[in-house]
């Protein structure tokens, strides 16, 4: 079943990406459409390999920060790009390149908050990204995001033994981060591609 759903996101945000890339070449000018292509590569992020991973996000931060060129006080995009270089920081295994991607998060996370105070949402990213950092040092220490996902994907990780304990205790974690990251991306993204698809109203 989490396959299936996999693969509907997959190619939800694949038609999402291939939508704004057309989009784009009409009006290379639009911050909307350059926020949803980088909310779209920011989703195809989590599918596929750590490198395949950091290719899209190096992908969606060029276009996330291209939106803000536009338009600098655009918070959607901000908040993207927040999102992106905290998924970088996670990716990245280097404790000082880490910080430095967990700083830029914070630093857009505040940028959104101030342009759009009390939305609930980012500030819910600027305080979890001020706990990330410990986060991500847990995680690299149970051997970084590729062993924890695949004790996440990797059958049953629910055991008796110490061992299980450890596996369920990275697992929690990476549930966690990717949680997180899932929820922040996939809101931006969905509420993008409803705006880009409404269906044109019946005839009267």
């Amino acid at each position: 079943m989490d396959g299936q759903n996999d693969l509907e996101r997959l190619m939800i945000f694949e038609h999402a990406r291939m939508n704004a890339e057309a989009e784009y070449l009409k009006n290379p000018t639009d911050a909307d459409n350059l926020t949803r292509w980088g909310g779209a590569l920011l989703e195809l992020s989590q599918f596929g390999d750590i490198n395949e991973s950091k290719k899209m996000l190096k992908d969606a931060v060029s276009k996330l920060d291209e939106a803000l060129t536009i338009n600098p006080a655009k918070h959607e995009a901000l908040w993207c790009l927040g999102n992106a270089h905290t998924a970088n920081a996670f990716l990245n295994s280097d404790q000082d390149e880490a910080k430095v991607h967990f700083d830029l998060a914070i630093e857009c996370f505040q940028k959104a908050v101030d342009e759009c105070p009390g939305n609930e949402h980012y500030l819910q990213s600027l305080a979890s990204c001020a706990k990330a950092p410990e986060l991500h040092k847990e995680i690299h220490k149970h051997g970084g995001l590729g062993q924890a996902q695949q004790t996440l994907g990797g059958g049953p990780a629910a055991s008796s033994s110490a061992k299980g304990s450890v596996k369920n205790k990275t697992s929690d974690l990476t549930y966690d981060v990717f949680g997180w990251i899932i929820l922040a991306v996939g809101l931006v993204a969905w509420v993008g591609m409803a705006k880009s698809n409404v269906p044109p109203s019946p005839p009267s």
